[in-house]
């Protein structure tokens, strides 16, 4: 079975890291699908006068019908921002004040964004979770944010385990079995009589 993965991203740049950190999930979500995604870049930048029109008359029309349809039709999606001044950009929320009411109930979701700096991280718990959230989505435990200097490293490790996280939630895998590591708990009094 192939699954419809839409991807959306923000970024308002020519190179954009915000691009960049969402194209990363979605390839690391296809992997983790064994290759049976097909992929649909939303890209706001060139929606922008479009998603301003579609706010101001309440109706989306042309290029950003079709990347409402494009969202709202797909398996999954992968929500990507940049964070200004502590949040979401302007650009990504009124895209998704264009959708219907509902239109994203149960859609499992994977955010992400990138920032210059570290300090901005705590924005995806603190605006992009409740704004899935409000619209009903099943959003992946993992968010990965990426600041300038996370490039590479423990960044590839959180893209690879939300994507992931996000092809279990979509191909309706169960989720691995952990080991409790205090099942066998050698009791205290045991270990005080060095039979531990």
């Amino acid at each position: 079975m192939t699954y419809r993965l839409a991807v959306v991203s923000a970024g308002i740049g020519e190179p954009s890291s915000t691009r960049l950190l969402a194209e990363r999930l979605a390839q690391a979500t296809g992997q983790a699908l064994g290759g049976q995604a097909e992929i649909h870049v939303v890209a706001l930048r060139d929606l922008a006068h479009e998603v301003a029109n579609a706010v101001l008359t309440g109706f989306p029309a042309g290029a950003l019908r079709e990347a409402v349809d494009t969202v709202v039709g797909a398996d999954a999606l992968i929500a990507v921002t940049p964070i200004f001044n502590a949040s979401y950009s302007g650009l990504f929320k009124s895209f998704f004040d264009v959708l219907e009411p509902d239109s994203l109930a149960g859609k499992p979701v994977l955010i992400g964004a990138t920032g210059g700096t570290p300090r901005h991280s705590l924005a995806l718990e603190h605006a992009l979770r409740p704004l899935f959230a409000y619209l009903r989505a099943a959003v992946v435990p993992t968010a990965v944010y990426a600041a300038a200097e996370d490039w590479g490293g423990q960044l590839t490790d959180r893209i690879g385990l939300a994507g992931g996280e996000l092809a279990n939630l979509v191909a309706g895998t169960p989720k691995p079995v952990r080991q409790d590591p205090y099942e066998n708990v050698v009791p205290f009094e045991q270990l005080l009589a060095g039979n531990g």
